[in-house]
């Protein structure tokens, strides 16, 4: 309960400095920038030489990969029912399946879980949610974008072995067994410590809230979607194929996320339903504090 509390009074403390003018507009995506190329490789290079090869793992990387295809057919399923346009269609195949499981999955799970949980909760984000957003979102912007070029194998490639905190999941891997320098384990260790107050500071800082009146059914659905039934599906998975360890708690957590920052911000600049793509995140990420602690506690009921 502790970790939490001190994660929501980051959160607020990013909602409040978003009233100081000395704070420029995009502070937000400065801090978020700061985590993606020097805290979030740090946390990598540190939690990942903890990890043990076995299924784990394995099941781990899939778990994400199988709620993306389970929410998509659902998804695909109530709009040919109901009739939805091309853009509120696209905008939830985006948003719903990728969730926000780096920028709030990983303060959440260290407040939940502890430390033991974050190299667990990483593999799922950077082999699932984040080879899905480059490939799989990827095409949703190309199809349903208005703005947006077809993507290329090669610029999919660039994307996923450009990205630093990718390049550092590699490098950590081959080099797992062997003892860093001090030095360098002494400067991975403080960029580390920076990344749970600087995200929700930035995610606190870009919540966002605005919905037209026609868009309201979409958003329920979506988060009823997001935020129960895709937790629900992965613990579900688990229960089935006998997945019962704590890396598969982490996988169901991770699975109850709200809707990636990211890929909204990518439906706005491909202008694919742009306030029903804010609102799934602004307003997923303030029911999420609702709804993680009910994941929680129905993971270790089960």
């Amino acid at each position: 309960m502790e970790n939490f509390i001190i994660t929501m009074t980051y959160l607020f403390s990013g909602m409040a400095i978003k009233k100081i003018p000395d704070f420029p507009v995009d502070t937000g995506k400065v801090l978020n920038l700061f985590v993606i190329y020097f805290a979030l490789p740090a946390l990598i290079f540190m939690k990942i030489p903890e990890l043990e090869f076995d299924e784990n793992l394995f099941i781990t990387a899939l778990i994400p990969w199988l709620c993306l295809v389970f929410s998509v057919a659902v998804i695909l399923i109530f709009s040919k029912a109901f009739n939805w346009e091309k853009a509120s269609t696209g905008c939830l195949l985006l948003l719903v399946p990728l969730g926000n499981t780096a920028f709030l999955g990983l303060p959440m799970v260290n407040a939940f879980y502890g430390e033991k949980g974050v190299p667990f909760a990483l593999l799922y984000d950077q082999t699932g949610t984040f080879l899905a957003f480059t490939t799989y979102g990827s095409f949703i912007l190309a199809v349903y974008g208005k703005k947006t070029a077809k993507p290329t194998f090669t610029n999919i490639l660039k994307k996923i072995f450009l990205f630093p905190p990718f390049i550092a999941l590699i490098i950590a891997f081959a080099f797992k067994n062997q003892p860093y320098p001090q030095t360098f384990t002494i400067i991975i260790n403080s960029l580390a410590q920076t990344l749970v107050p600087l995200v929700m500071v930035a995610v606190g800082f870009q919540l966002s809230l605005r919905l037209g009146h026609n868009l309201k059914s979409k958003l329920i659905f979506g988060l009823l979607l997001k935020l129960l039934f895709m937790p629900l599906f992965a613990l579900f998975i688990c229960k089935l194929i006998g997945f019962n360890s704590f890396a598969s708690k982490i996988s169901v957590f991770q699975a109850g996320m709200p809707s990636m920052v990211t890929a909204a911000a990518m439906a706005i600049m491909a202008d694919i339903e742009p306030e029903l793509a804010a609102a799934l995140v602004g307003t997923g990420i303030i029911i999420s504090f609702a709804t993680l602690p009910l994941v929680f506690n129905l993971i270790n009921l089960l």
